[in-house]
């Protein structure tokens, strides 16, 4: 490394559409060993018209998604710009994620708008971003990108788990990373907390309300998606296309639709621990829902779960991709074959 100290700006708006996600994060690197600092940190959330041109982004034609990317990457310039400003931060670069509209690496396609010129030009920094094309483009999923981070920085973890938009986990087997997505989160909670007038489910309370529909909760767990070997990943598309309607064709209420759709949260990632007696770290909005985490808890009996500070629970996306930014700016590797499926291990990332 040409530096043993980094000061990074880490941006992520995840498909959950809770807001964009920015971090002021100091590295340092000794020996191999990296440690983070995580210092100003804040999360700006959509306005109502952000969030539903962001959450039907996917249905739109090719020339309003162009439009679409030079607007959104005038926000999070303007979103960014303002951030450094307020915090008098003195950063080395932004290292941003941009935002999923599109991801179906079975055809060679993933789009993250907000990744243009345009954004280096408003901060006047060196930029790190679009950070999954390169990986699609060798055959890779694309996706999970964290999971690198995960052994860099929470390696006394046997699993890394996110409960964010989609759940996702990580975790070494045979010296080998694996890494995978497991199934919607908070893409679907939120969804139908939306329905009902609320922005979520508020610990879980509405979702302990609820019964579970056993009718439902089968369906789910009958997904094609689940009997599949890794590397896998999931899109916004696979939400709309096969979650939602399966869930509307029940007649449930709202609770017992969370109720149901917990449980298969739950039982979905238990069945993807397999080291006895396990110590798994949760991060992502879903470690703040109560209900969601006992009935993991519930699944996981001998295990250990772990949720740490709130501030690395709602950061740690920030915070990876910033360290992701610091390796592509220094042309290290940053993505794992042994995650994505990509034809081997590279530096994925444009440097503006």
């Amino acid at each position: 490394m040409k530096s043993e100290k980094y000061t990074v700006i880490g941006v992520m708006s995840g498909t959950s559409l809770d807001g964009i996600d920015i971090a002021e994060i100091v590295f340092t690197v000794k020996d191999d060993t990296w440690k983070f600092n995580l210092l100003n940190v804040e999360t700006i959330p959509y306005s109502d018209a952000w969030f539903d041109r962001l959450k039907w982004a996917a249905l739109k034609t090719e020339q309003e998604i162009d439009e679409l990317n030079q607007s959104y990457t005038k926000l999070l310039g303007t979103v960014i710009l303002d951030f450094i400003q307020k915090n008098k931060c003195e950063p080395d670069l932004v290292a941003s994620h941009g935002h999923t509209i599109l991801h179906q690496p079975q055809r060679g396609l993933t789009l993250q708008i907000g990744n243009l010129a345009l954004l280096k030009e408003t901060l006047g920094l060196p930029v790190v971003c679009d950070f999954r094309v390169q990986d699609v483009a060798m055959g890779g999923q694309g996706a999970p990108l964290v999971p690198i981070g995960d052994k860099i920085l929470f390696s006394k973890y046997d699993y890394c788990i996110n409960l964010g938009g989609f759940s996702n986990i990580s975790f070494d087997l045979n010296n080998r990373r694996l890494a995978y997505d497991i199934c919607p989160v908070n893409t679907v909670l939120n969804h139908y907390a939306n329905k009902a007038g609320a922005d979520y489910d508020d610990k879980g309370n509405w979702a302990r309300s609820g019964k579970i529909n056993t009718s439902l909760l089968q369906k789910l767990n009958a997904n094609v998606f689940f009997t599949k070997e890794a590397p896998k990943s999931l899109g916004i598309e696979f939400v709309f296309k096969e979650v939602i309607p399966l869930i509307d064709a029940f007649d449930c209420t709202i609770a017992d639709i969370l109720a149901t759709y917990v449980e298969h949260i739950a039982f979905q990632i238990s069945e993807n621990i397999i080291i006895k007696g396990s110590t798994v770290l949760l991060t992502g909005g879903g470690a703040f829902n109560d209900f969601l985490i006992e009935r993991l808890q519930h699944y996981l009996p001998g295990h250990k779960l772990v949720i740490p500070e709130p501030k690395t629970i709602n950061f740690k996306e920030a915070l990876i991709f910033g360290l992701l930014g610091i390796l592509k700016y220094e042309n290290q590797i940053n993505v794992l074959s042994s995650v994505t499926g990509a034809s081997q291990d590279h530096s994925s990332g444009v440097v503006l």
